[in-house]
């Protein structure tokens, strides 16, 4: 495969799964936070802790995790989904999402003065009552200052054995723009229509494009990740549409390299009815990598990362380091760690090796 493995947080007694997180520089350290399950189980709703290693070599080495929040801190079901934002003062900010109840999750957000090593108090992010999800390393700084939230809700219909059904998921924004310390919800709410989805847009991700506006994206059960475009910077969003990407039910990652570049990952492999879906794998395999210099108009590629059939890779997170690209993402393996979220893999991947690749035969983006 490209690039090299450098680190993984598998699961083991009392640590049944290590999953998805973000990157931020720190003065001389690069942090990576992850969400770490404490309990006996690897249910999404199960306990489990945000945690953080360091690196001072460019992410060639790894210390060993320290303990940044606990669930018990908020008396909540669980805490996960990490973002890392940087904040005027050289502060970090810390963006995690905290499931109180099956009616209640949203996110929070503290912050550091001191590159990670003390944290202030949380405060909420989202000022309504809702179950909210936001994927990891998805808060993003638009060129104008503000920070925007995208988040899909979920509402409680009825409750099934041990957990309610939810209707489908429509996208929302929130936005501040006084560096965190208020919130407002925007008045776009997007949903699918016109198609018979179980799913909705779920677990949306925003990526500003060079004239400013922001292309969005958000996956479905439709075999596709459906895109939607705002030039209001995210107050007012065009119909969601099918995008370029194919997938299965899977999130989607991308952010702008420091060339100009976009670097785009996914598992390109939409569900049809002859393939094997291992359990508990989601059919996300294989993982690969697009690169667009020109705003998403046109792609090279793909370039394969990994594409064991009995494992998933999925909720990537991007980070540029010097001359190389930190990915970090599930990578579990359904006969060794039971369920593709459970362990937690560091791929570094040389930027050379995104140079040369070629055209791909997919539309532009928007």
């Amino acid at each position: 495969m490209t690039g090299s493995i450098v680190h993984e947080l598998g699961p083991g007694p009392g640590n049944p799964r290590n999953s998805e997180g973000a990157f931020i520089r720190a003065g001389d350290q690069i942090l990576f936070c992850y969400s770490a399950f404490i309990s006996e189980s690897d249910n999404d709703h199960a306990a489990a802790d945000i945690r953080v290693i360091r690196s001072g070599d460019q992410g060639q080495t790894w210390s060993a995790p320290q303990t940044v929040t606990r669930c018990r801190d908020h008396q909540a079901m669980n805490i996960m989904s990490v973002s890392l934002l940087d904040l005027s003062g050289g502060r970090v900010g810390l963006f995690y999402l905290v499931r109180r109840t099956w009616r209640d999750m949203r996110m929070w957000l503290r912050e550091s003065p001191d590159g990670g090593y003390t944290w202030g108090e949380a405060r909420l992010c989202m000022p309504r009552d809702g179950y909210f999800v936001v994927n990891n390393d998805r808060v993003v700084r638009l060129s104008c200052g503000r920070i925007l939230v995208p988040a899909a809700e979920h509402v409680p219909t009825f409750h099934g054995e041990d957990r309610p059904h939810y209707s489908p998921a429509t996208s929302t924004f929130f936005f501040s723009d006084d560096e965190g310390q208020s919130w407002r919800e925007g008045p776009a709410l997007l949903a699918l229509g016109g198609v018979r989805s179980a799913t909705g847009l779920q677990e949306p991700g925003v990526v500003e494009l060079a004239d400013g506006s922001l292309y969005g994206w958000a996956r479905t059960d439709l075999s596709r990740q459906y895109q939607f475009k705002s030039a209001s910077r995210g107050e007012n969003w065009s119909m969601p549409l099918p995008s370029p990407f194919s997938s299965p039910v899977s999130p989607l990652s991308m952010k702008r390299l420091a060339d100009g570049r976009l670097l785009a990952l996914w598992n390109p492999v939409p569900d049809y009815p002859t393939r094997r879906y291992p359990p508990r794998s989601g059919g996300r395999s294989p993982l690969i990598a697009a690169v667009s210099a020109d705003d998403g108009q046109h792609w090279t590629g793909p370039l394969v990362l990994e594409d064991d059939p009995d494992s998933g890779y999925c909720y990537t997170t991007i980070y540029e380091a010097g001359d190389a690209v930190l990915l970090a993402y599930c990578a579990g393996n359904v006969q060794r760690d039971v369920a593709c979220l459970n362990r937690l893999r560091i791929r570094r991947l040389p930027l050379r090796a995104l140079d040369g690749l070629p055209g791909m035969a997919m539309y532009g983006i928007g």
